[in-house]
């Protein structure tokens, strides 16, 4: 039995057993590389879970973007609640990276908003891999970013126990000097506060107040107490802290650096005025000596990380530290954890690119005096790098590329649904009208309203955003309830559209690339692929095989693709749907299996958020009928209790939202 302990009132079904033995069997005989190829709604997450439950080694799931991470994560927290299950993304809710367009001689500076409480989780994600095994990270390809050396970052922790000879001036300079900020006021995390002979911290791995009690230079006292309501937690006997930023650096080696930085500016210079490049030179040079200065004076400047080689000691061209870092090794020095890449036909892609798209915006501004040479080590791990520091990885996918098949020693299938859904019946119907044929948007007007009759949901893909803006506006015209979907509608809005989908207020929902992937709406019982003959990315052999999967979730499920001519990818993906279903259908009749369709509760975001406004109103109210200041703070309590709610739910849109409100609470009040 391993250390992860899983929790589940359902049993593997279907293919699942099958899949767990072999990707185990994969494990135990040291396959580098495996591919769980599983069909959509097969329960991939449910198979890889239940592999790490027979293992003793933590764990990296690597999904393409910060919402399937979030899915992921609430998922194995729920199969794992004894274990520790982080949350590492981009701490970014907004990010215009630094650049130079030397055609308009444009400088765009790099704009950033922090999102604290994913930089929180981050910590909290850095901490457990460094104090505890049974961890399982799920992170976004930012994972594959610069982070701070984990020796340096351990090796400044420091424990707090009670009983220990510690004076309070002490226990400050050493918060102090791990980038803790003293603080009067309220405390977030990253501060502490001094109330006499006690010591208050935030930690920034975890929203908690540790409450320290000196008395004659000794820790008296160690006690947690919750950040909001101050209500005592646990009285305690000891407890690490970690720094506040995981760039962690001494004096002596700022001072060190600083020195590297500077001789580095000097041999550039050179080079700058030999090429006739004055203004340049002029430009490195001004821009360069202003953030030493700053470094000397506060420790930190804009854009610190660009020096990040001269601070963590690098060779040119060496790999930053990252996530990966903090991961454990064996006595070898190879990586001793197992990665699952979700999704692979998308991510593999994303960490394979990050390293030529930053090299090339880093080469622009070195080029013409905006950054020293050495700004270029402040990047992303190519793809040879990511791969040498990765453990046993399993690609998981219902389309796998060529590259996990071809680089994978077992190619596992998970076909069989536990829940006994086949793929859906597949149909090609002409695109363009031809005697009886009414073409295909006049025949998806008449498949939607047979469907919408019997109680079913459409879904449209077009290829084109224009094209499904047009086309939900002419189906309103003849009468059918539809909305479209697309990139360019805000992330809440597009979550309130999905919602109302599914509760039946419309239809058809009309959209384009983003309904492939991630999209679980077991209500459609029918989609519609216009011009699926259109070869090229929206209509390749994944896409196609993503789409249709969207209809898989509903036992009446079925998919009309729109074509003149069977193309290549057309061809494979009837092909290889046709086969699934045989090999489904046959389990079921062998097994007795009635299909039944999978059932969602519908969960809005967008209705949570229009109670906490209306709450909000009737605090104003409140507001009027008492001291002003003192009912502000009882609101922004509240408001923060709510947050704290939200993002232990990684609900971060909800939270987001709740936070602005707070900032426009505290100002009303002048706080």
């Amino acid at each position: 039995m391993g250390i992860f302990k899983i929790k589940s009132k359902f049993k593997p079904a279907g293919d699942q057993p099958k899949a767990i033995s072999s990707l185990k069997k994969g494990l135990d005989k040291s396959f580098d590389k495996q591919t769980l190829l599983g069909v959509t709604g097969s329960g991939k997450t449910f198979t890889m879970a239940n592999v790490l439950s027979k293992e003793d080694r933590p764990t990296l799931v690597i999904a393409h973007n910060k919402t399937l991470a979030a899915q992921l994560t609430q998922e194995y927290k729920e199969f794992f609640p004894e274990n520790k299950v982080c949350y590492f993304v981009s701490y970014y809710d907004y990010y215009q990276p630094e650049a130079y367009v030397p055609v308009t001689d444009t400088y765009i500076e790099k704009e950033a908003q922090i999102n604290a409480e994913i930089e929180r989780l981050r910590h909290e994600a850095t901490q457990a891999l460094l104090t505890r095994k049974d961890v399982i990270v799920v992170a976004s390809v930012s994972c594959i970013y610069g982070l701070g050396s984990p020796i340096e970052y351990e090796k400044v922790n420091f424990k707090i126990k009670v009983k220990n000879q510690i004076p309070r001036r002490k226990l400050i300079e050493k918060l102090v000097s791990i980038y803790f900020e003293r603080t009067n006021a309220d405390l977030k995390p990253g501060y502490f506060r001094v109330l006499g002979d006690t010591v208050e911290i935030m930690p920034v791995n975890e929203k908690i107040v540790y409450r320290v009690e000196i008395k004659s230079g000794k820790v008296d006292s160690l006690r947690s107490f919750d950040p909001v309501s101050m209500e005592f937690i646990s009285e305690l006997d000891s407890v690490f802290i970690f720094p506040a930023h995981h760039f962690v650096t001494p004096k002596d080696e700022i001072n060190r650096a600083l020195g590297d930085i500077s001789a580095e500016l000097e041999n550039r210079l050179s080079e700058l005025k030999k090429e006739g490049k004055n203004l340049e030179a002029e430009r490195l040079k001004r821009r360069t000596k202003y953030d030493m200065a700053m470094i000397r004076e506060v420790g930190y400047c804009s854009g610190i990380e660009n020096y990040s080689r001269h601070f963590s000691a690098r060779e040119e061209g060496e790999a930053p530290d990252t996530l990966l870092s903090y991961f454990p090794k064996d006595k070898n020095g190879k990586p001793d954890f197992l990665t699952i890449i979700d999704e692979s036909h998308v991510t593999l892609s994303q960490i394979a690119g990050m390293y030529a798209g930053d090299a090339s915006r880093k080469g622009t501004l070195i080029e013409h005096g905006f950054r020293l040479p050495s700004a270029k080590d402040n990047r992303p791990l190519t793809y040879d790098e990511f791969e040498k520091r990765i453990g046993q990885v399993t690609y998981t996918s219902a389309t796998p590329g060529n590259y996990e098949i071809e680089e994978s020693k077992q190619v596992v299938e998970q076909i069989i649904r536990p829940t006994g859904l086949v793929d859906p019946k597949l149909e090609v119907r002409p695109v363009i009208s031809q005697g009886e044929n009414k073409g295909q948007v006049n025949d998806l007007i008449d498949e939607i309203k047979k469907e919408v009759e019997k109680g079913g949901r459409v879904i449209a893909t077009t290829l084109t955003k224009r094209m499904s803006e047009d086309l939900s506006e002419y189906l309103k015209e003849k009468g059918i309830k539809a909305e479209y979907l697309h990139s360019e509608i805000k992330t809440i809005d597009r979550i309130g559209i999905l919602s109302s989908f599914r509760k039946g207020d419309f239809d058809c929902l009309v959209g384009v690339n983003l309904l492939r992937e991630g999209l679980d709406l077991p209500e459609v019982s029918l989609i519609g692929i216009l011009d699926a003959d259109k070869e090229g990315f929206l209509r390749s052999e994944t896409s196609l095989i993503q789409t249709i999967g969207r209809a898989a979730r509903n036992v009446d499920g079925r998919v009309i693709l729109y074509a003149d001519k069977i193309t290549g990818s057309l061809k494979y993906a009837l092909n290889e749907t046709e086969r699934r279903r045989k090999i489904q259908v046959a389990y079921n009749k062998k097994h007795s299996i009635t299909p039944k369709s999978i059932e969602k509760s519908i969960h809005d975001i967008t209705e949570t958020l229009e109670e906490e406004r209306k709450r909000a109103v009737k605090y104003a109210i409140q507001i009027d009928k008492q001291s002003f200041g003192g009912d502000i703070k009882a609101i922004v309590k509240e408001k923060e209790k709510l947050m704290e709610k939200a993002v232990k739910e990684l609900d971060f849109e909800t939270a987001a939202i709740l936070r602005d409100e707070i900032k426009l609470l505290e100002s009303e009040s002048g706080g």
